[in-house]
């Protein structure tokens, strides 16, 4: 296992998961100016990291994350003009779009207080895996803000549905395990024992997948949103001739000839 160079945020990496953790759990794992900006560049430089495959973001000290730190961000930007919000929206949203763009395949771990902005990054993951005590809210009503912060009003209704999206942005409300789980929130419930194994043995099986396919997977799941039928499929046409030019391809029916189970290498 080795250990990622971060300040804001622990990260180590071992055979091709990288396991995140926010690293404040006294305060609960809030987000600061320093760590929005932090996680940030270590997804843009995601793609182009060879010993990366999987990310799992996990829990600290039985917290996922309360989102935004109430004195080191929501105060100062009481106090800031226009042009200098602009710039810190556009920076949070920044740290989505380079979730969604990774090439990586996203697992979120939740358990505890996972809100505001801490929500999102679970929104922004591929899964979710929820512990008996997760807790789930988009606040940011609650705090005098709209509810389409760092693209929730898109990417909410397409994993709850509309109304279900609607409820929660508009209430600002908790979402439990279990209503999640029913909602199409979280893939998977966990106890709080098993919460990290689980997610973690969900990474390997991924890792132990086609790594280059399943990030041409990644790939077109985001960009297919704004296409329509005809283009996307098209854009799947070209993408799948890619992935059949590859080795892992041909190491598939290689094996699947010889009645063994194929081992791919992701080239």
């Amino acid at each position: 296992m080795t250990r990622a160079d971060t300040t804001h945020f622990r990260c180590t990496i071992e055979a091709g998961i990288a396991r995140i953790r926010l690293d404040r759990p006294e305060r609960k794992n809030p987000l600061t100016f320093d760590s929005y900006a932090e996680l940030r560049d270590w997804f843009r430089a995601l793609p182009y990291a060879d010993d990366v495959h999987a990310v799992v973001l996990l829990p600290n000290g039985g917290n996922f994350s309360s989102g935004g730190d109430v004195h080191d961000i929501i105060g100062p930007l009481t106090k800031m003009p226009m042009k200098e919000l602009l710039a810190f929206t556009r920076m949070t949203g920044d740290l989505v779009k380079a979730m969604l763009h990774c090439g990586k395949p996203i697992i979120a771990a939740i358990d505890g207080v996972c809100a505001g902005a801490g929500a999102i990054l679970a929104m922004a993951s591929d899964l979710r895996i929820a512990g008996p005590d997760a807790r789930v809210a988009f606040l940011f009503n609650r705090v005098g803000l709209a509810g389409c912060d760092m693209g929730a009003c898109a990417m909410l209704p397409r994993i709850v549905g509309q109304g279900r999206a609607a409820e929660l942005l508009y209430l600002g409300r908790s979402m439990g395990a279990e209503e999640g789980e029913r909602w199409g929130f979280f893939n998977a419930l966990a106890s709080a024992d098993s919460l990290e194994r689980d997610a973690l043995a969900l990474a390997e099986r991924i890792v132990a997948g086609p790594t280059f396919a399943n990030s041409m997977t990644k790939t077109m799941l985001v960009q297919e949103w704004s296409m329509s039928l005809d283009q996307a499929i098209e854009a799947e046409a070209q993408a799948q001739a890619i992935c059949m030019q590859g080795r892992d391809f041909h190491r598939a029916y290689e094996a699947f000839a010889a009645k063994r189970k194929p081992v791919f290498e992701g080239d």
